[in-house]
């Protein structure tokens, strides 16, 4: 999907030209990714496959923000095994998670897939930059109404808090992950027929951190990053 659609369909005011610029910057990473190895040995896979994760609360309903899950948490099991497709996947959103979270200087950025688990539609952390979170969001009406990510995965609409304490503070629903976070960014991510099939979510310590020109540089990642997500 082209950017000036994209920007319409999740009802996102951002400079297409500035997109698209952002976008050229990612075609070289795309580039490099092609050229990129396998990994070799047994602990390099491992990295590109599993993460560490905070343990969960008793109700599993919020993350334990200073203490982790002593079992990390292996995406091999949720994307059908560790195949060179989906290795290739890994390494090619890693790269690009890379460059964008550089280039944007936020605290915090991820990409999500909407996978089918046996517990229901869920959307699966599958590349990031920044402390351990939760590997996985519930795609439910329940759990929308306190996540802008399952909020967003469920409505495609964008949603953009330049300050998450007066969000908040007027009634705003927000799922802490992480009680730095001062503004946050979480959009869409759509196959070419609009459809949601994942979300990106960007995160600051500092409030109004997401200027227009870092917006576009997400919305680049937005949009050149669905053609290389794992099959379903």
């Amino acid at each position: 999907m082209d950017a000036r659609s994209y920007l319409t369909k999740v009802v996102l005011s951002v400079d297409v030209s500035a997109v698209r610029e952002a976008q050229q910057g990612l075609w070289a990473i795309l580039e490099e990714a092609k050229k990129a190895s396998l990994p070799a040995t047994p602990s390099a896979l491992n990295a590109l496959y599993t993460y560490q994760v905070p343990k969960r609360s008793a109700d599993g309903s919020c993350s334990l923000h200073d203490e982790l899950d002593p079992v990390p948490y292996d995406l091999s099991k949720v994307l059908g095994g560790r195949s060179v497709q989906n290795s290739f996947a890994l390494i090619t959103l890693d790269a690009l998670v890379e460059s964008v979270h550089q280039r944007t200087g936020c605290d915090w950025l991820g990409l999500y897939q909407r996978r089918e688990l046996p517990s229901g539609p869920t959307l699966v952390k599958l590349a990031y930059r920044g402390v351990e979170s939760r590997p996985e969001f519930p795609l439910t009406e329940a759990f929308a109404r306190t996540s802008n990510n399952a909020a967003v995965g469920l409505s495609g609409k964008a949603r953009v808090l330049q300050d998450v304490r007066a969000h908040v503070a007027g009634g705003g629903a927000y799922y802490e992950c992480d009680p730095k976070v001062q503004s946050e960014v979480c959009l869409p991510l759509l196959d070419p027929n609009g459809k949601v099939i994942g979300v990106l979510d960007a995160e600051s310590a500092q409030p109004a951190h997401f200027t227009p020109e870092r917006l576009a540089l997400l919305v680049s990642l937005a949009t050149e990053s669905t053609s290389h997500f794992p099959p379903r």
